[in-house]
């Protein structure tokens, strides 16, 4: 599994609790965030944005996925994470998600605070605003 990110320094604790059961890694504690499942389709792909008010960490459910990062639109790291690995994107960063093929299942975490309206769009496939939902 691997660990992709634009700034190495930045992110966050993940802490690795072993119970009689088994392990877990806990990704939050009593911090404010958002956890969401996202869910691409065939050969679809989200918007190039950003947000100002907060960080995400993507955990990669499936295979196919190809995400895109950087901090402006001329120098974009395509990257192409397998199931586990993670991908952690702060803030002003710009990212996209898309599938390769298949459907692609990722696991958000978002640290601080949600809002659709924290949405800055660079580029759509749906020709949806640059900014909100």
């Amino acid at each position: 599994m691997a660990f992709h990110t634009i700034t190495p320094g930045a992110v966050p604790e993940i802490t690795w609790v072993t119970r009689p059961w088994g392990d877990q890694e806990q990704y939050v504690f009593n911090a404010v965030s958002t956890v969401s499942l996202m869910i691409v389709k065939p050969s679809q792909r989200m918007s190039l944005q950003a947000h100002d008010r907060r960080d995400e960490l993507w955990l990669m459910v499936d295979d196919g996925a190809v995400v895109w990062l950087g901090w402006d639109e001329d120098h974009l790291q395509e990257i192409f994470p397998g199931v586990g690995d993670k991908v952690w994107i702060p803030a002003h960063c710009l990212h996209r998600l898309g599938s390769t093929g298949p459907m692609v299942r990722v696991l958000e975490v978002a640290y601080g605070d949600y809002e659709q309206a924290d949405i800055t769009r660079y580029a759509d496939d749906y020709g949806r605003p640059a900014e909100g939902e």
